[in-house]
């Protein structure tokens, strides 16, 4: 079963190898990355290659609609370690423009458990109403709805303790909010960074 999968895998290592024999030896005596990702689980978003990181260069948590949520038990886990263990420099908040959770969280349609997930969304649809129902274009206000969630979950990181007790004690650490295009593969800087 999956043997594509693992035929890939055994041609991805050697390719890796090929261009730098060193690299899996370097790869497992590191773990220093930079960089927390906070991003949607969507296929289509692969964090590392959006960026041009190789593996190693990137710690990442991903799930869907790319929510913080100061509850989740999973999310937490990750930023205090990223945080306190491997003193990253920066977290990054990533959403995407065309984003399947940010729809299903306000069409309306009831699909189950991941209703609770993104009941956060609707709160920002809530709080945002006026500015979105003034959008008339509904992919137009639903990419406007994912630039608010990611400003939303950029509030919750730089608010969590574990991110207020690095600054407190003079840790560099910034907290920044981008919205991905899947259709021209770049980045917006919603220029929200906070520090501090």
């Amino acid at each position: 079963m999956l043997d594509h999968l693992k035929a890939n895998n055994s041609a991805w290592a050697a390719r890796m190898v090929a261009a730098d024999a060193g690299f899996f030896k370097r790869l497992e005596n590191q773990q220093a990355p930079e960089y927390l990702w906070i991003g949607c689980a969507d296929s289509r978003v692969p964090a590392n290659e959006i960026v041009g990181l190789d593996p190693g260069e990137m710690f990442v948590h991903r799930n869907v609609a790319n929510l913080a949520p100061p509850q989740d038990a999973n999310y937490l886990s990750v930023l205090q370690f990223a945080v306190d263990v491997i003193k990253v420099k920066h977290v990054i908040v990533v959403g995407h423009y065309g984003c399947g959770g940010i729809a299903a969280a306000v069409d309306g349609r009831r699909r189950g458990l991941v209703d609770h997930w993104l009941h956060p969304i609707r709160e920002v649809f809530t709080d945002n109403r006026v500015e979105l129902e003034a959008i008339t274009d509904e992919k137009a206000r639903l990419n406007r709805l994912c630039e608010l969630n990611v400003i939303r979950q950029v509030r919750n990181v730089a608010s969590d303790v574990f991110v207020q007790d690095a600054w407190a004690r003079g840790q560099d650490l910034k907290v920044h909010g981008w919205v991905y295009s899947l259709s021209n593969g770049l980045v917006n800087d919603l220029n929200v960074t906070t520090a501090g």
